[in-house]
């Protein structure tokens, strides 16, 4: 068969796979060529689940009634116009593909006046036959009319799924989009009936911080638990909202993520996130968040994917690791006792992991500490042999005198949470409620069935799990105590040789000094070989070989990894677990004050080693409802 042209209809239609996915694929591209021209309201009318009728109407610059048939051609845009530009466009879309892509599978009509013009004019294509230029009365702006959706290619439209699921597409991808452009105003209706209006913000300081579209899109229950990150460094910003380890998804339907505005998949960043919380979330779970990252444009190709969905970083690896210490440091803040930003009495703007939030419990342990006259603290005990010359830590019997870290009967043994300067038998008498010194917690009160202990606070009821708290505060201990004594490695008697793959061997030689700093000494020593001599002292009899595959495989997809650390952390985590206190351990008042000082101080406090939560709170209002107190 010879070779010869396609004609221009069916080079379109090809194109039109790629861009044209489902209704949803059309309102994103029409919606984004709004807000590209300007737009502060649009309006989007759909009729069975838009595949009878998209139509976007905007109130944006417009099109000059001229330039209405170079707009559904090929490869025709205003936003580009040389190499410079296109490797720092800022604008949604560039291509130049998406209007003739849409009108050669569709019954398409383009309307629109330009600022400054008369009178509006309109051109209908049908199928990908161009009709005529014709004036038409238009206020200033665009409508686009797709009607009929793939009536032309019959095969890409018995793909498409029940009215239901198609509508549930194009309202995702507009929540996406509210989150990101909270200053736009956003109206749907659907088979005739208006369905849901995104109220603009006008001229906002920042576009994407925005608290109100945060409850509007993702509810309440996400806006209550939501804590503000706004980091710079490095050329990079990273801005936005997390959830609090506590609100989890069991998939991934609440993870947002925008580059300069745009709305992306990354694996790195998601990979990224990921790791950060790691360390307490429940197993299973993904974490809710909306994060917008901003950087120079030249930085970052748009220009990878027909549809816009994925980028590609030039410092991948940058990138990775800014995120993941921005999210880590932020989570690290999540305390027992806190509360989120938006929740903080008096804390308007407060950013999640800034010194004022990182110093809320110190201050008010310090503060209980200065009422007592006495410091409250409880000391770390080692709870298996040789641990204080790893460490260079105290002892079971360390110098508190024999402070044991949850041995012991509710009869025998010492006390897990020795408190200096107070009897055993002695309390705090309880300061008013609203005392401004009160702590986060509040002061015990009693304990429960030996598991849980009972606090006033200035709020109500705090309640919380002794074992999953006393678990998280030991870890953090042993994690700073390894962290401060430094990365071991311990020599192997004989030498390893690693069959391994040629890309494998490659980024091993490659990224030896980064293997080194995580423990490892290993050379290449063929094409497909490795030769192991040195491995971290910690992990020595755990499968290190297992352990160095991931590690290069993380290297070679992320350019970091955090296995050697992970496998390190879920060590420490279990000689947490066994050395916490155990259920039916009898404590007294001190040592469960001690205990609630300590989660105060402590990062990570409100979830255990394992993501449980720690404690709850149950305000004085939500307690009255119990009892129909006020009705």
């Amino acid at each position: 068969m010879s070779i010869r042209q396609l004609p221009d209809t069916l080079i379109n239609q090809i194109a039109a796979g790629e861009v044209v996915e489902r209704p949803a694929s059309v309102v994103k591209e029409l919606v984004e060529n709004a807000l590209d021209a300007g737009a502060r309201r649009v309006d989007i009318d759909l009729e069975e689940g838009g595949v009878r009728l998209i139509r976007i109407r905007d109130d944006g610059n417009g099109i000059a009634a001229d330039e209405l048939p170079l707009a559904v051609s090929r490869h025709a845009t205003s936003k580009i116009a040389s190499l410079d530009d296109l490797e720092g466009v800022t604008t949604l879309g560039f291509r130049g593909e998406a209007l003739p892509s849409i009108a050669s599978v569709s019954r398409f009509a383009l309307s629109s006046r330009r600022i400054g013009e008369d009178r509006g004019a309109v051109l209908e294509i049908d199928g990908g036959r161009v009709g005529d230029v014709v004036p038409k009365p238009h206020p200033q702006g665009t409508t686009v009319e797709v009607r009929d959706l793939f009536f032309n290619v019959p095969a890409r439209r018995k793909f498409l799924k029940a009215e239901r699921t198609e509508l549930g597409h194009i309202e995702e991808w507009l929540r996406q989009l509210a989150l990101a452009r909270p200053d736009v105003e956003l109206r749907v209706s659907h088979n005739g009936k208006p369905t849901r209006r995104w109220k603009g913000e006008g001229d906002l300081v920042e576009v994407g911080l925005s608290d109100l579209r945060i409850g509007e899109a993702l509810g309440e229950e996400f806006a209550r638990n939501a804590l503000r990150v706004d980091h710079s460094g490095a050329g990079l910003r990273l801005h936005g909202w997390i959830a609090q380890p506590s609100y989890n998804r069991a998939s991934a339907d609440q993870q947002y993520f925008y580059v300069n505005g745009r709305a992306v998949r990354d694996r790195s960043v998601a990979h990224a996130v990921k790791q950060a919380y790691a360390d307490v979330l429940f197993h299973g779970r993904q974490p809710a968040y909306v994060l917008f990252l901003e950087l120079d444009p030249r930085r970052v190709d748009v220009n990878v994917h027909p549809a816009k969905h994925e980028v590609r970083f030039r410092d991948a690896r940058l990138i990775h690791d800014f995120v993941y210490r921005t999210l880590n440091d932020a989570l690290a803040e999540t305390r027992a006792g806190s509360l989120p930003s938006a929740q903080a009495p008096g804390a308007d703007g407060l950013v999640a992991g800034s010194a004022q939030t990182a110093g809320a419990a110190t201050s008010a342990a310090n503060a209980y500490q200065w009422r007592s006259t006495a410091p409250l603290g409880l000391q770390v005990a080692e709870t298996r042999a040789g641990y204080a010359a790893l460490y260079g830590s105290g002892g079971a019997g360390g110098p508190a005198g024999g402070a044991s870290y949850g041995g012991g009967s509710a009869s025998g043994g010492g006390s897990a949470y020795a408190a200096p300067g107070l009897g055993l038998g002695a309390a705090p008498a309880l300061p008013a409620s609203d005392d401004a010194t009160l702590p986060p917690l509040g002061y015990a009160i009693a304990q429960l069935h030996g598991i849980y202990v009972l606090a006033e606070s200035a709020e109500g009821l705090i309640v919380v799990d002794m074992h999953a708290a006393h678990e998280r505060i030991g870890y953090e201990k042993l994690k700073s105590a390894h962290d401060g004594e430094g990365l071991r490695t311990q020599p192997l008697l004989v030498p390893a040789t690693l069959a391994v793959s040629e890309r494998e061997a490659e980024v091993a030689e490659r990224e030896e000094a980064t293997l080194v700093e995580l423990g490892f000494e290993v050379t290449r020593s063929g094409p497909q070989s490795l030769t192991l001599r040195a491995v971290p002292a910690l992990l020595a009899h755990g499968d290190v070989e297992a352990l160095l595959r991931d590690v290069l495989a993380d290297l070679r997809e992320h350019g970091e990894s955090r296995r050697v650390a992970a496998a390190r952390d879920e060590l420490l985590s279990t000689m947490a677990c066994h050395g916490a206190v155990r259920a039916n351990r009898r404590l007294t008042l001190p040592e469960m004050n001690a205990l609630l000082r300590e989660m105060e101080a402590t990062e990570r406090s409100g979830q255990c080693n394992h993501g449980r939560p720690t404690w709850a709170r149950f305000s004085l209002p939500e307690i009255d409802r119990w009892f129909l107190r006020g009705r």
